[in-house]
């Protein structure tokens, strides 16, 4: 098995591409609080509960290491006879720099409830989770340091991940043929995004559609689990009972700050990490909402998204239904993640209650549907109307930079409103 510290800082072609893959490392000593380097305007305060993780605890409920299991973990994955199939080009993983679980994922999750979470900011990201009743929020402030979290929600075994050169939150069922897998961070990128490796295997699996691309369990896909990013405010008033993963990982990090600071403004991936051209119809670093549906690969360009409000998809037999509430910070533009500049959160639903389908627009700061007038939070349950308590079904999706979505779904059909 390989070293899981940080051991090196590998020199790229550009300074920005060092400080943005070198601090994702940092030093595990202390307590695993950081107070001042991601200090941000709105001055949130963290009040420590001293339930910190066990950074060497294994997943909740995860199946056994494979003792006997050929490792795909790079540069081993280049071994065509060993592993004869892959679903992905192999000369395009690129070494991200840190080694395995270099940039450590959180294994013994801690949380806190909404009403002690005291050190974020309204307008932060936070990835948004409810399964089986069971609502969690997962801060990128965090997830930016740590990328993957293995978990238990809803009695069920969960990993989400994020990748931060790709811009983009998903959460996946890790449970495949009867065996939990757990998750970590590869050290590895294909065209600049997260891939991830199972410890049980330590096959390689894509972070934009959780599929197995090299070694013993190439082929397997994970369920995808409907998640939205959307701002702390909007999460603990739709989830007051909700809980928030909190600082306590185990780790020192420099929670609340931005390591990508600027990297939204640039006008594509690192060309480390990305190789080839990127599908002109849009600009490479443009923000898309990414859907796969009946008839093929959707994307919905989040300038026009922002200008409409909403935009309706019609795929095949289903309706779709996209908006965006502004409010949510990106946690990629300025250096304390709370005062990045305002993208606003996506929602996507299907759009019909009870077989009746409805028509949604903007008014004022919510959305409303034209047939009951009921009032719609970003979430998409009903808060105020005749339909108030209603859920709007959710629909997967995945928010993101175009260059990410069109290399994983070079096919997609760009959505005009």
């Amino acid at each position: 098995m390989r070293s899981t510290a940080c051991p090196y800082r590998r020199v790229l072609g550009t300074v920005a591409a060092v400080a943005v893959l070198a601090v994702a490392c940092g030093s595990d000593e202390g307590d695993g609080l950081s107070s001042e380097a991601g200090a941000s305007r709105c001055s949130p305060e963290y009040v420590s509960s001293g339930n910190v993780s066990d950074p060497d605890a294994r997943p909740v409920g995860s199946s056994e290491i494979q003792e006997d299991a050929t490792s795909a973990i790079p540069p081993a994955h280049l071994d065509t006879e060993v592993f004869p199939e892959a679903l992905i080009p192999r000369e395009l993983i690129a070494s991200g720099g840190p080694a395995p679980d270099g940039i450590p994922p959180i294994d013994d999750p801690r949380y806190f409830p909404v009403e002690e979470a005291t050190f974020l900011c309204d307008q932060e990201p936070v990835v948004a989770l409810e399964l089986n009743g069971d609502a969690r929020a997962y801060p990128i402030q965090i997830m930016t340091w740590h990328e993957i979290v293995n978990d238990i929600v809803g009695d069920e075994p969960v990993t989400i991940s994020y990748c931060p050169l790709c811009n983009s939150a998903l959460a996946f069922r890790r449970e495949v043929d009867g065996q939990v897998l757990d998750f970590g961070t590869s050290g590895s990128l294909y065209q600049s995004a997260l891939l991830m490796y199972d410890r049980q295997t330590e096959s390689l699996w894509t972070h934009f559609d959780g599929r197995a691309v090299v070694g013993e369990l190439v082929g397997s896909e994970l369920d995808v689990i409907p998640m939205a990013t959307i701002s702390w405010a909007d999460f603990k008033a739709a989830h007051p009972e909700g809980q928030v993963l909190s600082w306590e990982t185990g780790h020192s990090r420099d929670y609340g700050r931005n390591p990508y600071q600027g990297y939204d403004r640039r006008e594509g991936p690192y060309g480390n990490f990305f190789a080839g051209d990127v599908d002109g119809r849009l600009g490479a670093q443009d923000r898309v909402v990414g859907i796969t549906g009946d008839h093929g690969p959707l994307a919905v360009d989040r300038s026009q998204l922002a200008e409409e409000g909403v935009i309706a998809v019609e795929d095949g037999s289903t309706r779709v239904t996209v908006w965006l509430k502004p409010g949510t910070a990106s946690s990629l533009d300025a250096n304390a993640v709370a005062d990045g500049a305002d993208i606003g959160a996506v929602g996507v639903f299907v759009n019909d209650v009870d077989g009746e389908a409805l028509t949604f627009r903007v008014d004022g700061d919510g959305v409303v549907d034209d047939e009951t007038g009921s009032t719609w939070n970003i979430l998409g349950q009903a808060t105020a109307g005749p339909l108030a308590g209603t859920q709007l079904e959710p629909v997967a999706h995945v928010d993101t930079f175009w260059f990410a979505w069109s290399t994983y779904q070079p096919e997609t059909t760009v959505v005009a409103p």
